[in-house]
């Protein structure tokens, strides 16, 4: 498989930062992402994680699903999680689905590094 994983880990501090390379996360695109964020929760289990949605536009229910595994997965171990840069018709979606009742959000990577600091 020669295709760019579209998720690039980073960290900024003791913060594992997970940035989504791709304007559109569809049912089709969801399994490099979702391989590679277990991975990291699995193999790491970092205390913080910040999900970067700066570049998506759009995103499948399966993504959703995918997050809250994460999230589940993280809760297990006392992890947290915050979601940053989303697009506001994606916040929308959140809304919808009552999901922003367990995720924290900030509109920039920047912002979300001090809540997290700031959460210790």
């Amino acid at each position: 498989m020669d295709e760019k994983t579209p998720v690039n880990i980073s960290m900024r501090d003791d913060i594992t930062v997970v940035t989504l390379e791709a304007a559109a996360i569809s049912t089709s695109g969801i399994d490099p992402i979702a391989q590679t964020l277990r991975e990291v929760i699995g193999q790491q289990r970092p205390h913080k994680v910040i999900i970067d949605f700066g570049q998506v536009r759009f995103l499948s229910s399966m993504m959703l699903g995918l997050l809250v595994d994460v999230w589940r997965r993280m809760k297990e171990y006392g992890g947290l999680i915050r979601i940053c840069g989303i697009d506001p018709q994606l916040t929308r979606v959140f809304r919808i689905t009552h999901l922003d009742r367990i995720f924290e959000f900030s509109p920039t990577l920047d912002s979300a590094v001090d809540a997290m600091k700031a959460e210790e």
